[in-house]
């Protein structure tokens, strides 16, 4: 199976079996492949997740067949084929229209060759025409230019503004830079890239994490003897800001609410230079189980793994909490950079859904900390009603909560005039990490 079957393989298993992007990609990609390949591989699969609206625009003007009638491997085709040569410089075109081609005779009936040959052809001929989004409305040409669904476009000019949305959307269109995580338990920053440079990598610190490197070049990091001896761990620099804000004490007790996969627990257990009591909650098994392979790994001895939904009350717990950090179950739409295919697969349903389950995480969160005690309350998503509209409600409803601020957790406070007050929001184009929101809550003496 060449690269581009598997790149096939992969957009059916996330496009007809639901499978989040970033395991479809892992689950095709074997240890043995080629790092070209892998990388050829990433970049079509991406790209066509990432503008997919664009591309179906492009096929629907050369096709006469409507797009929801076209088979969903042809299309597929179709979409590869029109990515590479609408984006993809260094591949010649014929190319591009020869895979196309042969991928149609296996995944196809005998006339779709034809169709294929014909669409991909007339794209080659007649590219800079076809490409032109001829849409007069300008959310709709936002929508189709960038490859976002209407309604999300809609409610981001509503809440940024037109010229924000757009610069939003090309922003989430790039590729992402891998972050690491220093684990400060066995080593520091500084030897660490120094160890990363010698194995050819490009490295350079994190603008806003003291403990993040950023990394130009990663292919089979994760091969790394640095890796495999718990020396770092992969997490987004804007994740990794949680930990840091937060800034538990040692022989602290920790409850991480919605724990898993457990990148905020084991950098709190670092932080803590593995000395308390971290509990890792979820309603996942299998995810707590990939937490506790993760902190065996880093050297962490400090987090116990429960089963446990977040939006039921432990009374159990009521008022023995130091720290209580709520990774909020989300819309994610602040990591579309890394996994486009969340823009297809939310609606504004789900989130009217998911405020309602994030107030009553909030809500059960207030009775476990302890007077003077610290609520984290973070999301992956960059909206008002997942965010700084819940912290807003529960602190008008609950008086004896308040932001803290938090100014001193971060040197560079460069767009972060909010720190002040207790809560960040970062933006992919803004601050070059993940769209991410936190906020720090301390329960005051009553």
């Amino acid at each position: 199976m060449n690269a581009r079957e598997k790149c096939l393989n992969i957009l059916m298993d996330i496009n007809l079996r639901g499978a989040y992007s970033n395991y479809a990609i892992t689950k095709h990609l074997s240890s043995s492949i080629d790092p070209k390949d892998e990388n050829l591989i990433r970049e079509i699969v991406y790209g066509v997740i990432e503008n997919r609206l664009y591309l179906d625009y492009i096929i629907s003007k050369l096709s006469s067949v409507k797009i929801k009638k076209i088979q969903p491997a042809i299309l597929d085709i179709l979409r590869m084929g029109v990515y590479q040569i609408a984006f993809m410089e260094k591949i010649p075109d014929r190319a591009a229209v020869n895979e196309a081609v042969n991928l149609s005779k296996k995944y196809g009936h005998k006339r779709v060759t034809g169709f294929v040959n014909g669409i991909l052809r007339n794209f080659s001929r007649n590219k800079e025409k076809l490409m032109v989004v001829d849409k007069t409305d300008p959310k709709e040409f936002l929508s189709i230019k960038y490859s976002y669904p209407l309604w999300l476009v809609k409610r981001w000019i509503d809440e940024f503004g037109y010229e924000f949305t757009e610069k939003l959307c090309i922003e989430n269109n790039l590729r992402p830079k891998l972050n690491l995580r220093t684990n400060r338990i066995k080593i520091n920053r500084e030897e660490l890239s120094a160890r990363l440079t010698t194995y050819g990598y490009t490295v350079y610190n994190t603008k806003y994490a003291e403990d993040g490197i950023v990394v130009e070049n990663p292919i089979r990091i994760t091969d790394l003897e640095e890796f495999k001896q718990g020396l770092f761990t992969i997490q987004d620099e804007s994740s990794m800001l949680v930990g840091q804000i937060t800034n538990p004490k040692r022989g602290s007790l920790v409850l991480d609410m919605c724990s898993a996969p457990g990148g905020k627990a084991t950098h709190m257990a670092e932080i803590m230079e593995n000395d308390g009591r971290i509990i890792s909650r979820d309603i996942y098994e299998h995810k707590l189980k990939l937490l506790e392979e993760n902190s065996n790994r880093l050297g962490i001895d400090i987090i116990e793994t429960e089963i446990f939904d977040a939006t039921e009350l432990d009374k159990s717990m009521i008022g023995k909490v130091d720290y209580c950090i709520i990774d909020a179950p989300c819309s994610g739409l602040g990591i579309i950079r890394r996994r486009p295919d969340i823009k297809w697969n939310r609606n504004e349903e789900d989130i009217k859904k998911l405020t309602s389950m994030q107030k009553v995480i909030l809500d059960n969160a207030k009775h476990y900390v302890k007077t003077g005690g610290i609520i984290i309350y973070s999301t992956c998503t960059i909206g008002r009603d997942e965010n700084l509209n819940i912290i807003s409600d529960f602190l008008k409803e609950n008086k004896e909560f308040s932001l803290l601020g938090f100014e001193g957790a971060i040197d560079s406070l460069e767009n972060f005039d909010t720190a002040k007050e207790g809560y960040l929001q970062l933006f992919p184009h803004i601050h070059g990490t993940d769209g991410f929101f936190i906020a720090r809550i301390i329960k005051k003496d009553s």
